[in-house]
This record gives structure tokens, C-alpha cells and sequence, in this order.
């Protein structure tokens, strides 16, 4: 560790500011941590205080007990300080995913070292006071409880072109959600989400995005020894469905509507009525259209929890995943799944149900706001959940049925008539899924 051993009784060391660049500085827009509530036992953030001291010393009265180790928090976010990595190397840019931000890859690369370290967590961005999300989460359909980014820390948010950018670092160090993990990540982990996001993007399968990808010396301890990595990774909002679940959960329906507001405010600003039900219609449309995708390019999440549903409907936390080889509709890609939960022909059916667990914080919220009978918020839930499956069925067939080269409006027995007898054949054959789909173009 790079901190003095004596820290976490009273004080925590810094990261120094990183040089300006043109890939370092960023206007930042940091709505989220402004308007919703936090950690109430650090409610400064360390930086703040920081620029109050007299001195030029990096280290502030925080005791970093508050920052890296884990423990139970009220609140939808805490502040985080990212550590210092050990020969951090600039990697890979997204230079379509820099873009997103008003950022050049050129520029990173003109300035590798400073790049390395700012977007290591090394060094830290001028502006930014980082945090990390508090949240739960059904696993594997059980609760449980308060989870939280251990190892992701939000640098800020930046809007660019009118779009607002959540910008992220995965594998800085721990957080206050760290549980029994370290905060950290490795190289093949790492390399694995950087690619598979823009890979999705390609594809037209709606994701968050990868920035930078930074190696680093770092030892990090899995199955064995393995050296280290920090990935940079954006998305409009890291907002999940478990954001909502755990202030529900201790029955702090007063932050669950924050957050709901917020959402609606930032990102659904043309809902203006009946605004909690829409939201979830919203939720049901995105993640309907996202899972349909998925299986159209033969992709299988592996970890399909509510904590890592968007409430956008993007694909988030590249974990176990893949893509399939052989066509085999009950491929399981996570092998801690024994049980086939998240199979590849089970992400339409869990992801009805991670629904069905959103709409459950959503539905007191929905009773106040429209004066309803208990029964009546029930039904109006109900419709909207139900509209899963027809919205699932009609993204389905239009995509599959491009890939078939049939390119008027799909058919109601499209899918029946066409594409399954030839997934079936597939199946028996034991073909590869990628090739055999572009066999057909």
C-alpha cells in the first residue's frame, strides 16, 4: 500500500494533481453528488478539504477507515480516493469513445505518461472529487443487501454535445462497498471489458463505453498472482435497478423518489406526467430492446443480478460473460451459475423479473404520486411489466429478420416460420452461431 501504515487512525494521503493536458481536463457537471443524498459520516469531500489546508501536504484529517474499508452506509454514494499504482502504462484509447467526452485519443497518446497516471487513478483530475455508488441487489434472485461499487470510483460528470457523461475508473482501490475484495483488477479481466464494450457498441447493442485502458505493476491476488490494470469506462448514468432496491429496503421511500426525480430529470426530461410509471415503462421498453439484442449476437451476460441492470437499459459490468461459439440455447457462461439461472435462453425471462423487483421500490411511489387504490397501482404496474414480452418479441424479429435479409416490416410468424427452424438446426449441429449467421449475408 501506498499510504502511510498509520493513516486509517486519523489522516489519508492524496493523489497529487495531474498535470493539464488536453486529455486531463474536463468541465465537470457533478449533479449526482450535489443533489442526492450521501454518506452522512464524511459529508466533505477529501479534495474540498485539501484546497482549505495552508500547507502543500497531500494528506487530510479523513481517516481512511471511512474511505477503503468496508462498512454500511445510508445514503445512494460516498466519497472515494483512488491510490496510487506502480508504473502505470497507457494501453489502448477508445478514440470513438474519447470523443463522447470532447476528448481526442491523439491527445492521450501525445502525452502517454500524464495520460497513464491521470487515468490511472494515479494522479487526479483537476475538478473531480470522486465517489462510489451505494446500491443493492437481488443475486442470483436472492437478497442481498447492500452491495455497492467496491472497486469503481466516478471521477465526475461531464456533459458534452448535450449528452451528460458519467466517467468511471474500474480497479483504482477500494471503496467504503469493498465487502471482502480489495478494490482492484487484473489485466485479462480488464482487457476482456474494455473490448467487449465497444465490440457491443459495433454490434448496436446499447452498453456503456471504454475510454482508456491502463496496466500498472501492481500485484493483485486472484486464483494466483497476476498484475494489475485500471479501465476507464463512461455511460450517460451507472444508476441500476438496485440503486432503488436498497433505499426501499430500509424503507426510505424519501430517497427513493430523490433518485426516481433525479433519473427523470437528467435523462427522461420529456416524461412530464404520471412521471414514477413512466419511468418504469422506460425501463421495461430499454432493457426489452437491450436483452433482444443480446440475443440476436449470441451474447450471455453470466450475471444477470439487479445490481448490474442499467436503469437505462444499457449493458453494464462486463463480468463473466460471452459470446456464443457452438449454438447451444442453455450455454451457460458463468461458472458459478450452477443452477443455469442466467443461461443463455433464460436473459429474456430474468430480465422480466429483475423488472418485476424495480417495479416493487417504484410502486409506493407511483400509489402517492396518482392517489391510487393500492389494487389500481397493482394493475397499472402490471400492464407496464406485461409489455415486456411484445417488445422483446417485436426488437427480436426485426433484427433477426435483417439478418435473413428481410428488410420490409417483420411478420408475426417471422420468427416461427424462419428463424427458429434454423436456430433448431443449429442446435442439432452444434454450428457456430457467429459463422453461421454470416453465412447467410
Amino acid at each position: 500500500m501506498s499510504h502511510a501504515t498509520n493513516s486509517q487512525f486519523g489522516r489519508t494521503v492524496l493523489r497529487p494533481l495531474a498535470k493539464a493536458t488536453e486529455c486531463t481536463t474536463l468541465e465537470w457537471a457533478n449533479t449526482f453528488t450535489r443533489e442526492l443524498p450521501g454518506d452522512a459520516a464524511l459529508e466533505e469531500a477529501p479534495y474540498a478539504a485539501l484546497e482549505k489546508q495552508e500547507s502543500d501536504e497531500l494528506t487530510v484529517d479523513v481517516p481512511e477507515v471511512l474511505l477503503r474499508a468496508s462498512r454500511e452506509v445510508r445514503g445512494l454514494w460516498s466519497w472515494a480516493v483512488s491510490e496510487q499504482h506502480e508504473n502505470p502504462q497507457l494501453i489502448s484509447v477508445s478514440p470513438s469513445g474519447a470523443q463522447l467526452i470532447g476528448l481526442s485519443a491523439s491527445a492521450f497518446w501525445q502525452n502517454a505518461d500524464i495520460a497513464a497516471m491521470a487515468w490511472s487513478g494515479s494522479t487526479r483530475l483537476a475538478g473531480s472529487n470522486m465517489w462510489a455508488h451505494n446500491y443493492g441487489g437481488h443475486q442470483f434472485s436472492i437478497w442481498a443487501g447492500q452491495l455497492g461499487d467496491g472497486r469503481a470510483m466516478s471521477l465526475g460528470e461531464t456533459v458534452h454535445n448535450n449528452i451528460r457523461w458519467e466517467v468511471q475508473l474500474k480497479g483504482a482501490g477500494p471503496t467504503p462497498y469493498v465487502r471482502m475484495a480489495d478494490g482492484y483488477a487484473v489485466r485479462r479481466s480488464s482487457i476482456r471489458e474494455y473490448l467487449a464494450a465497444e465490440h457491443m457498441h459495433a454490434l448496436n447493442v446499447p452498453t456503456a463505453r471504454s475510454l482508456s485502458l491502463v496496466f500498472t505493476d501492481r500485484v493483485v491476488v486472484r486464483e494466483e498472482r497476476e498484475l494489475g490494470a485500471v479501465v476507464a469506462r463512461i455511460a450517460p448514468s451507472w444508476v441500476r435497478f438496485g440503486s432503488f432496491e436498497l433505499p426501499a429496503s430500509r424503507a426510505d421511500h424519501a430517497t427513493t423518489q430523490k433518485l426516481a426525480d433525479y433519473v427523470i430529470r437528467y435523462h427522461y426530461p420529456d416524461i412530464t406526467h404520471n412521471p414514477y410509471i413512466q419511468l418504469l415503462e422506460r425501463a421495461v421498453t430499454n432493457t426489452a430492446r437491450m436483452v433482444a439484442r443480446w440475443q440476436c449476437v449470441g451474447f450471455c451476460h453470466g450475471v444477470m443480478n439487479t445490481d448490474n441492470m442499467s436503469i437505462l437499459g444499457l449493458t453494464i459490468d462486463y463480468g463473466p460473460f460471452a459470446f456464443l461459439d457452438a449454438y447451444d440455447p442453455d450455454f451457460v457462461c458463468n461458472h458459478s451459475d450452477y443452477s443455469g439461472r442466467y443461461a443463455f435462453n433464460e436473459q429474456p425471462r430474468v430480465a422480466l423479473w429483475n423488472l418485476t423487483r424495480l417495479a416493487a421500490p417504484l410502486a409506493a411511489l407511483i400509489n402517492r404520486s396518482t392517489d391510487s387504490s393500492e389494487s389500481e397501482t397493482v394493475n397499472v404496474i402490471t400492464d407496464a411489466l406485461n409489455a415486456f414480452g411484445p417488445q422483446f418479441n417485436a426488437e427480436y424479429a426485426r433484427v433477426m429478420c435483417r439478418k435473413f435479409g428481410l428488410f420490409g416490416e417483420a411478420r408475426d410468424d417471422d420468427v416461427d416460420a424462419v428463424v427458429q427452424p434454423f436456430l433448431d438446426l443449429l442446435a442439432e449441429a452444434g454450428t457456430d452461431y457467429t459463422y453461421a449467421m454470416r453465412t447467410l449475408c
